[in-house]
């Protein structure tokens, strides 16, 4: 079960309240591993305990909290490091520029419990509507993010390009709601090699929403790309099936109007 406290503001009083029952809570469940057999809830105090310890030492820069996801989402911060670093490039001060922009990719590890969830998900059911539906989920509180909030468009490529399995498809769902986040040439490259099924088909998602912004190579490319795939990937698949029908007519029409 998800919990979530919704942008918490913490007084000093608050905050240090917040940490001697984090520390209580963390030793109580350190003593109760040594001193009862109940693991699970030992485990939880310590859990728990950890959760409140962070939370009092980050205090006002966390924005929400989900327990159980992990949540640290810390768009406010990212965001004025971004501003301040455009204006430091500006000015001429690149040093300044690049060290704010580092800050700002740090704290826009944000993503990264959105990837630990989907990987939970695809780890924990098994494959089937049910787990494709939770997935899906996950996926969109990325395209949220994306919607809400400014990203590095380099740190997004990085995800996709170099990424775990989890920050790929991140990445892919970050891209699909954020046209100033898109790749072509990434984009491309995951549906060719793609790493699973899952991932191939929101890369042909992708692909789709770009169609219209390609010039006459590129989507040529991508047609080239899906027909490569339709007989080795797509057979036992509807949905890439269709999916890559609705692309090469979509390219079909494009080069026809022009």
């Amino acid at each position: 079960m998800k919990t979530s406290a919704e942008t918490i503001w913490f007084t000093p009083a608050l905050r240090t309240l917040t940490a001697l029952l984090g520390a209580g809570s963390f030793g109580l469940g350190a003593l109760a591993v040594f001193a009862t057999q109940n693991g699970t809830g030992s485990a939880a105090l310590i859990v728990f305990g950890g959760a409140l310890i962070l939370l009092a030492l980050l205090g006002n820069r966390i924005e929400s909290l989900e327990f159980g996801g992990a949540t640290l989402r810390m768009r406010a911060a990212a965001a004025e490091r971004f501003a301040l670093a455009e204006e430091s490039e500006r000015r001429g001060d690149t040093a300044t520029a690049g060290m704010l922009r580092a800050e700002a990719s740090a704290l826009l590890d944000a993503a990264g419990p959105i990837a630990a969830d989907y990987s939970s998900v695809r780890g924990s059911m098994r494959a089937g509507a049910s787990r494709t539906r939770a997935m899906e989920e996950v996926l969109a509180r990325a395209r949220r993010l994306a919607r809400e909030q400014s990203f590095e468009r380099a740190e997004v490529l990085r995800w996709l390009r170099e990424g775990t399995d989890e920050e790929r498809i991140t990445a892919l769902a970050m891209m699909q709601a954020n046209p100033e986040l898109r790749n072509f040439e990434a984009t491309l490259a995951c549906i060719a090699r793609s790493r699973t099924a899952f991932e191939q088909y929101h890369a042909m998602r992708l692909a789709l929403h770009m169609v219209d912004a390609l010039d006459a190579d590129q989507a040529r490319r991508l047609a080239e790309a899906v027909e490569a795939q339709r007989g080795i990937r797509f057979r036992m698949d509807p949905d890439r099936r269709r999916l890559g029908k609705e692309i090469l007519r979509k390219v079909r029409t494009r080069s026809q109007e022009r």
